[in-house]
């Protein structure tokens, strides 16, 4: 899914990337074994391909039979919050080009009234529309992009366009619910993918003000609360004893979503830097929490190091299915390690991305029990003695924001979790065997890839019109979800 040209996510619902149609996911194995197979939640892994109606990158393409939530992400625009992603940017290309036609207008026409310009009065009305056009979308931009990719689906059918945040929440719980309340006497995989603590910050009334660290800690409650409501449906349905429960994140907080002393993309306590840097600890650093009683220990801490690429193979094989056998598969399963039949990680070296440009490498040495940390590659933090990059929406890959270092700044994460005292050779007697040994397993780690099509390429990022989905005529999406489920149109 990474670019070389430095997306790393998809911008928009209307776009043709997405997950490719030949990848196979765990969702695909568990239904093949029998499994009901849901996702509630975001799904940011594309849409369409072809059409506004090809659903070629849906989840229910890629094993899940049932599917509810947004097909795109969560972003600042869906509220007008003063973080935006896209459309503070849209705003002022837009203004730019207006002022610009409207120059080019108001300079023909006092061409054509001075005769100093032999032109006619064509083009000076075409600038003249194109630049109220432009400044009609400038300030229009905002409720559009909402209305693109702001929405609610059950399935392949759009239930909300827009999203009425208030009520998002409690529609996600009663999913959940639904969900396992039919599926509960058969095997099942349900895989929950919060809207929460990603900006806007969306928390319902009840919960505003409640936490002692703002807003941000306010959403955080909320969330907390609807794992509580789903343990306790599983509770209710009996479904305890018998279901893995793993609560994760996918990155660290955001650190760059700030205004003035407020902090909205979270903390990172002891850790460096956040979301969006491929090697500091506080961009990869994220919570692990099973449960499983009777089968895994309560109350056991295990501080090896493991990856969100082994919840692939974890489940397969307790689905008891097989992970495919025509590619590497970096992950491992967790539960030996889990349920105490090894000691250690089954992760020797562990390599850390930036989009496509590998920035760091970890190596647990089993012999010692230190795990070191290798950078080849740092994000230049902005402005100088920051500890992110204020002020850019996030930190680069590639280019000139980014340091390379030769030699690579080695860290000892067992002595030095927070990463402050960069080892030398006159401090760290195994420098350069440690060097050395990381460095020959990331030239193996490299011989086990192979180019595949660029979802994130120019042509497959943009917005495309015939591919946005909509409950009407784009931009007039305007339809709402009934107390029975049926999507209703206004009026209807």
């Amino acid at each position: 899914m990474v670019s070389s040209i430095g997306y790393r996510v998809l911008q928009w619902t209307g776009a043709s990337g997405g997950l490719p149609t030949n990848e196979t996911t765990f969702a695909k194995i568990l239904k093949e074994k029998g499994y009901a197979t849901g996702l509630v939640g975001k799904w940011h892994l594309g849409l369409n391909c072809e059409s506004a109606s090809d659903h070629c990158h849906h989840p229910l393409h890629h094993g899940f039979d049932h599917f509810y939530g947004m097909p795109f992400s969560l972003m600042g625009d869906c509220a007008h919050w003063e973080l935006s992603e896209k459309r503070v940017n849209l705003e002022q290309k837009l203004n730019f080009l207006f002022q610009v036609l409207a120059l080019v207008a108001l300079t023909l026409a006092a061409g054509k009234l001075t005769h100093l310009i032999p032109v006619s009065w064509t083009p000076v009305i075409w600038s003249a529309l194109s630049a109220v056009l432009l400044l009609a979308g400038s300030y229009f931009v905002g409720a559009l992009i909402v209305h693109a990719d702001c929405l609610l689906m059950r399935n392949h059918t759009i239930t909300e366009q827009p999203m009425r945040f208030q009520t998002t929440t409690p529609l996600i719980l009663q999913e959940v619910a639904s969900f396992l309340k039919r599926n509960k006497h058969g095997p099942f995989l349900l895989f929950v993918s919060f809207l929460h603590v990603h900006i806007p910050l969306i928390t319902m009334e009840n919960f505003l003000g409640k936490s002692l660290h703002g807003l941000y800690g306010d959403n955080v409650e909320e969330m907390d609360w609807m794992v509580g409501q789903i343990l306790d449906t599983l509770d209710m349905e009996g479904l305890t004893n018998s279901t893995l429960i793993y609560f994760t994140s996918d990155h660290g907080g955001s650190l760059e979503n700030q205004l003035g002393n407020s902090q909205y993309g979270g903390w990172n306590g002891i850790y460096k830097g956040g979301k969006g840097m491929g090697g500091w600890e506080g961009g990869i650093r994220v919570p692990g929490i099973f449960r499983w009683p009777g089968v895994l220990p309560a109350g056991q801490v295990i501080g090896e190091p493991t990856s969100l690429m082994d919840v692939f193979p974890t489940v397969v094989q307790l689905a008891g299915g097989e992970v495919p056998q025509d590619r590497v598969i970096d992950g491992h399963s967790l539960m030996p390690l889990l349920q105490g039949a090894e000691a250690r990680s089954a992760h020797e070296f562990l390599f850390h991305y930036c989009g496509q440009h590998l920035h760091a490498a970890r190596w647990h040495q089993r012999d010692s029990g230190s795990v070191w940390k290798v950078h080849y590659t740092t994000p230049q933090f902005h402005p100088e003695g920051a500890g992110a990059c204020y002020g850019r929406g996030v930190c680069p890959c590639s280019g000139e924001g980014v340091t390379h270092h030769r030699p690579p700044l080695l860290f000892d994460l067992s002595r030095d979790p927070s990463e402050a005292r960069p080892l030398t050779p006159d401090s760290e007697p195994l420098y350069h065997a440690v060097i050395a040994r990381v460095g020959a397993a990331v030239s193996e780690h490299r011989h086990t890839l192979s180019p595949v099509p660029q979802q994130f390429s120019t042509s497959n990022i943009l917005w495309k019109p015939w591919l946005q989905p909509c409950c009407g005529h784009f931009p007039f999406c305007l339809c709402h979800e009934d107390g029975d489920g049926t999507p209703r149109m206004p009026g209807l």
